[in-house]
């Protein structure tokens, strides 16, 4: 499993969700054997509090591998300070190490820089499937990067399965659920990770 953390944070925040990692990796270990969780994000270093830090440390106790680096701060022709962070090279570097350890890899990014490296492990023998989303706007995987994996995963069909419940009191006499809550037990429907595991060693 390879998070490209940007890219999946954006994708959810366009679809309206907020992502429970530990449902994410727990949904997707149970239907294959899940060799490693990969999570990439670049960091402020100088920042005095970092929004994403707690989220890098939660990830980092709880069965994720982080590779992180400090962005770089740079000044464009036009004068405008701009922050880099691009993890495309180490994601790709990780992929390619790991292709002859497992039988199929999760790429969650829509990055269409990332046709050339799925083309590469297929190739190896390894399926690839794409988990971003088209019902954003604009929608956030390329097409030609949609287009090459062997499955896409419609982000937003695993809502369900991986949004963050956020619970809401409401009054007894109401007896519903308060918005933005996320229904629970024997009505959900069965999950969209269930066609994609099949008993593989998942990455």
């Amino acid at each position: 499993m390879f998070i490209d953390g940007a890219n999946l944070y954006a994708a959810a925040r366009a679809l309206g969700f907020d992502i429970d990692y530990k449902r994410l990796r727990d949904g997707f270990a149970a239907e294959g054997r899940l060799v490693r969780a990969f999570y990439y994000t670049a960091l402020v270093e100088d920042q005095e509090y970092s929004p994403i830090r707690p989220l890098v440390d939660w990830l980092d106790y709880n069965g994720y591998t982080m590779v992180t680096k400090p962005t770089k701060e740079f000044t464009d022709a036009s004068g405008r300070r701009k922050i880099k962070g691009n993890m495309d090279i180490e994601l790709a570097i990780d992929v390619m190490e790991m292709a002859e350890r497992v039988d199929h890899i999760l790429l969650f990014s829509g990055d269409g820089d990332f046709r050339r490296l799925v083309e590469a492990v297929q190739r190896k023998g390894v399926r690839v499937s794409v988990i971003s989303t088209v019902r954003s706007q604009p929608p956030m995987v390329a097409d030609e990067l949609r287009r090459q994996a062997d499955n896409f995963i419609e982000l937003q069909d695993l809502a369900g399965s991986i949004a963050r419940v956020h619970h809401h009191r409401e009054p007894p006499q109401h007896g519903g659920m308060g918005g933005g809550t996320v229904q629970q037990g024997p009505s959900q429907t069965q999950s969209p990770m269930q066609d994609y595991g099949n008993g593989d060693d998942l990455l």
